[in-house]
């Protein structure tokens, strides 16, 4: 026993020091993990002047996120991105777990959404750990099958597909939309990534226009019920989510009818559209330099609600503060953190490496894709924050779990099972 020991712990010291010889930095990516740092370093600042009114402490958390991230992510990098293939649908059962304990009487209700766990010193947003079990689930179900057309085998893109809806099906019932959007798109470019061919994609496109049309259809139906009623969209919010075909809740129809007629739902500005009219001034205002660090007036004067300005709209703080040149700078930095992970998917010499990052690099799209454009008025605002930028533990984290997988495949590329 004690010999089987030693010879566990010279492992563990030479795989050690094997990190630190040339030959292995040779293998690391340094360019993420750059952008990650300057990101998160960014993201301190701003979430300190996005509360510096209020005396807000939730800076200080984020540096303590920081260094626990990037100890996940050092971890993670190190290790053989291969044994999540073998361990994949285990990762997956646990993710549902989360998602099925957040619905149980055990998860936390904030605003009318159930999409915490209170462990005492962090809340636990388990919808995170589902995007992360999901591309891990998918790419393995699609690595392991060897599909190039619709004829090969219809089971293992249904089975992926299952999969996915399960994951957002639960996300959707906390209900979190916005965490819920990344799913399609992920398993869409995963798809993509295993080179079905273009009549596929031609079928999914007309079912997605197919859903935007019942969109159409159910918001058009809910306008004209409030108003043929003489009811208000916010007072009697909730009086057509029983005539509604789709299975969406008043307060989300409000958001994107925000983001399509404002002045039709909420005339006045007073209502959802208030943190929409005033994170588009927050950036219209920075002009090119903005007014300076903690100089923004929409977050220190509290147009921009404080509740929201360190998370989900940091880049209107960010935009006001340092103007047309500091968003384009942290732009791009997500620019060139996405395109390095997409190189690494094309670098990587077998298909589970490939589908993890293209799936990452996705994600990672999305999310900067929506919450950029909410804030500048050209998407409907959701719950999608800005990954290494905006405040919260469980997304940090996450992000952090995901870049580790990308670094994981550059370093392990070469190492076939």
């Amino acid at each position: 026993m004690a010999a089987g020991n030693s010879t566990h712990h010279v492992r563990i010291f030479d795989n050690y020091r094997r990190f630190l010889t040339r030959q292995d930095r040779y293998r690391t990516d340094w360019i993420n993990p750059t952008c990650i740092l300057l990101l998160s370093i960014m993201g301190v600042f701003f979430i300190y002047s996005a509360q510096k009114f209020v005396g807000g402490n939730n800076w200080i958390k984020q540096i303590v996120f920081m260094g626990i991230g990037g100890l996940v992510y050092w971890i993670i990098g190190l290790m053989n991105y291969k044994k999540l293939l073998e361990y994949g649908h285990y990762i997956y059962l646990f993710g549902i777990f989360l998602l099925l304990m957040v619905l149980s009487p055990l998860g936390e209700v904030r605003d009318g959404a159930q999409r915490w766990i209170d462990l005492g010193i962090i809340s636990l947003q388990p919808s995170e750990v589902a995007k992360i079990a999901t591309l891990i689930m998918v790419a393995s179900v699609l690595a392991r099958s060897k599909i190039t057309t619709l004829g090969d085998s219809m089971r293992p893109l249904l089975f992926a597909a299952a999969l996915s809806f399960f994951t957002f099906s639960l996300i959707f019932l906390q209900p979190d939309l916005g965490s819920g959007l990344v799913i399609p798109p992920m398993l869409f470019a995963l798809l993509y990534a295993s080179k079905l061919s273009i009549r596929f994609f031609l079928v999914v496109t007309g079912a997605f226009m197919f859903m935007l049309t019942l969109v159409a259809i159910d918001l058009d139906g809910y306008y004209n019920y409030y108003k043929d009623n003489n009811l208000d969209f916010y007072d009697n919010k909730g009086a057509y989510e029983e005539f509604g075909i789709l299975p969406m809740h008043d307060y989300q129809r409000i958001r994107l009818m925000t983001f399509i007629a404002p002045e039709a739902i909420d005339p006045t500005g007073t209502g959802d559209s208030w943190n929409y009219r005033q994170s588009v001034r927050a950036v219209g205002t920075g002009g090119l330099t903005g007014k300076g660090w903690c100089n923004g007036d929409q977050a220190q004067l509290g147009y921009l609600p404080r509740s929201v300005a360190h998370n989900d709209f940091i880049f209107a703080v960010l935009a006001e503060e340092k103007g047309f040149l500091g968003g384009i700078c942290v732009i791009g930095i997500y620019t060139v953190m996405i395109f390095n992970t997409l190189r690494t998917a094309g670098i990587a010499r077998d298909r589970f490496g490939t589908l993890l990052a293209t799936g990452v690099a996705v994600i990672f799209m999305i999310h900067v894709f929506i919450n950029v454009g909410m804030t500048i008025g050209l998407m409907p605002i959701t719950g999608l924050p800005l990954p290494f930028l905006s405040y919260g533990g469980s997304f940090l984290l996450s992000s952090c779990v995901f870049q580790g997988i990308v670094q994981s495949v550059h370093r392990h590329r070469r190492e076939f099972a």
